[in-house]
């Protein structure tokens, strides 16, 4: 028997859309998507985030209100629920990468994740959109292995971990009640982009970018854009909650494919770029890697150890099954993506 083809009917927006994490690379994506669209409420987590998004009268405009608090404290979520009216959505994209500490893991990706899920089933939620990662699932097998969209848990380090918890807490709460799905993307890149992205195109404009071995290990990366698409998606298309997908490019890239090609990306937009000229052994990112477990057993972490200590790897997902049940389809490619992210620092007067 042929089974049934996949539902891809979406739903109208709801009447109001709470956005964690809305001071965060993806979160300002989805706020300059959302604003003047719907009533967002956007969680930030200082003062001076919520002043970016807008003053009053530039919220009264574009329907964008910030609250200042934490998703740590489950007594300051409530601000952010109770303002909201009626038919409400969650996209939770609050987290942390890069920590000063290594406890931050779990209390902001974990524990964080429970409180909002939490309040979201107490105050009766349409739909929770959960952005989770690759890292609950580790690096790939070997560079032909491709993540399929349903697999083991098998963590990558702290932040694997942290984020693997997080999603079984969305899954408490599915089975709780809660309408909640998740959404993996991979490696990001696009405009509103932090510092350390900065650094990136710096390291391949002067030839410093270090890539590991022949480069042919593979990346899955995703333009913010395609994955502002995905997470909308996902929050709107009728699927039954506890349901997840990548969200990631069309293919995966070869790490010296995207150097090569940011390479081009910057070259197009005005920049000398030297060719680049570092060139590490496999060993320096399995010794990184090592190093940079050992600290973090310590509780402390170290962000260049960690990116190099993955760079040697394989990370790459199959997204067939959120084209087949969202109808997703990302727009944007490797050079054009990086293009208009370049033209995004230039335009903030960023140095690269």
């Amino acid at each position: 028997m042929t089974p049934a083809a996949p539902s891809t009917s979406r739903v109208r927006p709801p009447d109001t859309t709470i956005v964690t994490g809305a001071g965060g690379w993806l979160g300002r994506a989805l706020l300059d998507h959302l604003s003047n669209e719907r009533s967002v409420r956007a969680l930030v987590t200082t003062a001076a985030d919520a002043a970016a998004i807008g003053t009053p009268a530039e919220v009264s405009a574009n329907g964008v209100t910030a609250i200042v608090g934490d998703v740590r404290r489950p007594d300051g979520l409530a601000e952010l629920f109770d303002g909201a009216t009626g038919e409400v959505d969650v996209i939770h994209a609050a987290g942390v990468i890069h920590p000063g500490r290594v406890d931050e893991f779990e209390e902001v990706n974990a524990r964080g994740t429970a409180n909002v899920m939490a309040a979201a089933l107490a105050h009766g939620a349409r739909r929770v959109v959960h952005v989770s990662s690759n890292s609950p699932f580790g690096t790939n097998t070997d560079r032909l292995d491709t993540f399929r969209n349903d697999e083991p848990y098998h963590p990558y380090a702290g932040y694997g971990r942290s984020k693997m918890r997080a999603e079984l807490a969305v899954h408490d709460a599915v089975r709780g009640g809660l309408n909640a799905v998740i959404v993996r993307p991979p490696w990001f890149y696009g405009p509103f982009q932090p510092p350390r992205q900065t650094t990136f195109f710096k390291l391949v404009r002067t030839g410093r970018f270090p890539v590991i071995g022949d480069g042919r290990q593979r990346r899955s990366m995703v333009y913010v854009g395609n994955l502002v698409q995905g997470v909308l998606a996902a929050e709107l298309t009728a699927t039954a909650p506890g349901r997840a997908w990548w969200i990631a490019d069309a293919e995966p890239y070869e790490v010296a494919e995207i150097v090569a090609t940011v390479g081009r990306a910057l070259v197009a937009e005005g920049f000398d770029v030297a060719p680049n000229r570092v060139r590490l052994p496999a060993i320096a990112a399995r010794l990184a890697e090592r190093a940079d477990l050992a600290l973090q057993r310590t509780g402390r972490y170290v962000q260049q150890l960690h990116v190099l200590g993955e760079m040697g790897t394989t990370i790459a997902c199959d997204i067939s099954v959120a084209r087949d049940e969202l109808g997703y389809d990302p727009q944007v490619a490797l050079e054009e993506g990086m293009r208009r992210s370049i033209r995004w620092c230039l335009d903030q007067g960023l140095e690269l």
